[in-house]
């Protein structure tokens, strides 16, 4: 862009620049140190407009350089609406878009042939793609909020689903100390002495005590999360149950099923880990069969690794045919739902983790999960 200038008279600089420095800032990722976006777009958008108003020679030599410019400030403003936060987006988002819109005043307010009529049409004619480019940014802006919101919301139920069941598993730990503290009481007089029958009723009311307190908030979760009714128990699923479901997947998929268990995983992981790697599973599978659905073959594969965990992957292979992939999530990559994302936090809170990504020609979903919780 800048090369013309090596032949052009020296009136040409201006144009050249301002048109460079407007692609750089369009096309670049920000921030870049402490340099936003925000910062790097209302700049140029001053610059811009103070350019727009200073002699540089023959007008004529702004044509050369004008379209770039102004493409380049398009493609900003479509960015600043879309990804510039809170109040600073009217600010940064009305200098851009007056930098587009008066940007054609660059040649007319120096032309010796344009006036008043030509600048104001010329203007008028400029909103136009300006007011697009606004559009387009808004309308990005609400999906990526809206993307936002259901990860988000994802996340939340995650949490109250964990906390919900942390009162089913450590309610049952409880009540199995009370009903031994209570046992250990029946031997009346006999039993033992004043002291030890007195510490067992206050494990026994202390066990009480926990339990009640549990139930109650599990009770303000569940309401909070607009439940009125108590759900029903549902069986924990865990990596002894991957045959059947894979045999179940197998049955309604045209790919090739194949499961890797490992003997070792027996028992290494907790109650809350095995549900969570079922879980994972049975997510990854759904996501092959709503974006895959042509996939040449799946594999899942469970198993002790070095660093105390127990991974558990799922991958499918390259397509049996022309079918395009369409991309998956987590993480911002469009076309996903919010599924793996809100997994990642429930993986997190049993101090795990899990990544999914493009894999071969394929896709894969792995988990990670402490084995450090012994069932």
């Amino acid at each position: 862009m800048l090369l013309p200038v090596l032949v052009s008279p020296p009136g040409a600089y201006l144009p050249a620049v301002m048109a460079a420095l407007a692609l750089g800032v369009a096309i670049s990722v920000w921030p870049v140190g402490r340099v936003s976006l925000a910062r790097a777009a209302a700049g140029l958008a001053v610059l811009s407009l103070a350019a727009d108003t200073v002699a540089f020679g023959k007008a004529g030599l702004a044509l050369l350089w004008l379209p770039f410019e102004a493409v380049a400030l398009l493609v900003l403003l479509e960015r600043v609406v879309r990804h510039v936060p809170g109040p600073r987006v009217g600010l940064v988002g009305g200098l851009t878009g007056a930098a587009v819109v008066l940007l054609p005043l660059r040649f007319t307010l120096h032309a010796p042939q344009t006036g008043l009529k030509e600048s104001v049409f010329l203007a008028a004619l400029a909103f136009v793609p300006a007011a697009g480019a606004g559009g387009v940014g808004l309308y990005l802006r609400s999906l990526d909020r809206r993307r936002a919101d259901a990860v988000a919301l994802a996340r939340r139920e995650q949490r109250l689903e964990v906390a919900r069941d942390l009162h089913d598993f450590v309610a049952h730990e409880v009540t199995g100390i009370v009903l031994e503290a209570q046992a250990a009481q029946l031997g009346g007089e006999d039993g033992g002495p004043v002291e030890h029958r007195a510490l067992l009723h206050r494990i026994e009311q202390a066990g009480l005590r926990a339990l009640d307190s549990m139930d109650r908030t599990v009770a303000t979760l569940r309401a909070a999360d607009g439940r009125t009714e108590e759900p029903p128990p549902t069986r924990l699923y865990g990596l002894a149950d991957l045959p059947e479901l894979l045999d179940r997947f197998g049955s309604m998929a045209a790919a090739e099923v194949t499961l890797s268990l490992e003997e070792e995983v027996a028992g290494a992981l907790s109650r809350e880990a095995e549900d969570t790697a079922y879980r994972v599973v049975l997510e990854a599978l759904t996501n092959v069969r709503r974006h895959a659905p042509r996939a040449g073959r799946v594999g899942v594969r469970a198993a002790r690794s070095a660093e105390r965990t127990v991974e558990v992957s799922v991958t499918d292979g390259a397509p049996a045919g022309p079918l395009p992939r369409a991309p998956r999530e987590p993480g911002g990559r469009p076309g996903g739902g919010t599924g793996l994302a809100g997994l990642a936090e429930r993986a997190v809170a049993v101090g795990g983790v899990l990544e999914a990504g493009p894999y071969g020609q394929g896709w894969r979903v792995s988990c990670r999960l402490p084995v450090s919780a012994v069932r």
